[in-house]
């Protein structure tokens, strides 16, 4: 059944059949064809699935995101860090790489970061002098950062799985995210100084920044206050993501005094739609990973990796290209569901973390959101830029040398995994 899936997983989605339907069509295909169990028992994997406490973190995380990361805030936060690294090698750039890395602690999801940072910056930078395809390269690479830093919604779909706590997945996202955010700044510096790059020349005028620095501030606030809670036990993380959702709310009508109906309508709606396609490939995985389990395949996967590969440097080596080839053709939160199940017990066979291992995983995977065929904020960042793909891929190979750096850093030196 599972050789079924595959073949049959492939020929959907070359007929641009959505992922998650497309999962869907070829489980039942193959429980149809094989005829070994009831078909009644995907359907009831499928809807158990979606029947867990903590999967209610994810709509109010998403709403969150839609009420803090449009309005004033974004204008707020892009005006203060241009006032404090505009002016450096590369500024304008950077700028965007830090904004991306804030909002990652207001919203959660690289596609939200990639469509709202990359519409108000994407032209700013053009209008300032930058390649198209640089500052398109640039936003699509940053916006990843969104699922390390906490909250990340592909981080609550691993530990579904895996059974690991999401509150330490939380904590060990910190650091990667915040060094692949000192990196992705690195690359727009030296970028900038190669290339003679402009920099922004507004005079600095302290009272301004204060204002900004206010207007910042409880956007800044949010993620330290999220880590705060989760790192002492103060509230689980469905109970934060109902008190972030508050705080929205109150912030955006006290502080940013921009919030109405229509801005609550169209937050909800947009939230309301992303939790529903994360639901429906959570749903749609399941059913695939209960007939894998059923056919014992990680089992078998494991032994072989043993068996084949026997060193713990290859079999790691081994399922980080595995991660790679899959993150450029399958969406991130499917590919999380349909790998954890593999990898869990082969990295406990080495010795791995289930915390190390998730970070390993949501690091491979956030590359291919930025990487062809299928790269997800790639398309979106090149579409608002109106560039070629290619073009824009030319200027992200160092960003994805940066990437690749740290994801070695993270499957090989477990001590960088703090929790």
């Amino acid at each position: 059944m599972t050789t079924m899936i595959i073949g049959l997983f492939i020929v959907f989605a070359l007929l641009s059949i959505p992922i998650a339907h497309a999962l869907v069509l070829a489980a039942v295909s193959a429980l149809w064809f094989a005829d070994k169990v009831p078909m009644h028992l995907a359907i009831e994997q499928m809807l158990s699935q979606t029947q867990s406490f903590p999967l209610i973190a994810i709509p109010f995380f998403m709403l969150t995101g839609a009420l803090m990361v449009s309005g004033k805030l974004g204008t707020s936060l892009v005006n203060l860090l241009t006032m404090i690294i505009g002016r450096v090698h590369g500024g304008p750039a950077q700028v965007g790489v830090l904004s991306s890395t804030i909002f990652g602690g207001v919203s959660g999801s690289a596609v939200a970061d990639a469509s709202a940072i990359g519409s108000m910056l994407i032209p700013w930078l053009k209008k300032l002098g930058y390649p198209a395809p640089f500052a398109a390269g640039t936003l699509a690479a940053a916006a990843t950062i969104d699922i390390l830093i906490p909250p990340s919604i592909p981080m609550i779909v691993y530990a579904l799985v895996s059974g690991a706590s999401i509150g330490a997945l939380f904590v060990a996202g910190i650091l990667p995210g915040l060094l692949m955010c000192a990196g992705f700044m690195l690359v727009c510096y030296v970028q900038g100084r190669r290339r003679n790059f402009p920099r922004d020349t507004t005079p600095f005028v302290w009272s301004e920044f204060w204002v900004q620095l206010m207007q910042a501030g409880p956007a800044l606030a949010m993620p330290v206050l999220i880590i705060i809670f989760l790192r002492f036990g103060i509230a689980t993380p469905t109970e934060v993501s109902v008190m972030s959702t508050l705080y929205a709310l109150v912030v955006s009508y006290f502080v940013y005094s921009d919030l109405t109906i229509e801005k609550m309508r169209h937050a909800a709606i947009e939230a309301g739609i992303s939790t529903g396609v994360v639901l429906l490939i959570i749903m749609a995985s399941s059913t695939v990973g209960w007939i894998v389990t059923y056919e014992q395949i990680p089992a078998e996967f494991t032994k072989y990796a043993q068996e084949t590969l026997k060193e713990p440097w290859l079999i790691i080596l081994s399922m980080n290209l595995i991660m790679l080839a899959t993150a450029m053709f399958i969406d991130l939160p499917a590919a999380v569901l349909l790998l954890t199940p593999m990898f869990v017990p082969l990295a406990a066979s080495v010795g791995m973390d289930p915390i190390q291992l998730g970070i390993m995983m949501i690091i491979n995977l956030s590359i291919g959101l930025y990487h062809p065929p299928i790269g997800t904020t790639l398309f979106i960042t090149s579409s608002i830029a109106k560039v070629r793909i290619g073009d824009v891929v030319i200027e992200l190979i160092p960003f994805y040398a940066v990437a690749l750096c740290i994801l070695v850093g993270y499957a090989y030196f477990p001590w960088l995994t703090i929790h």
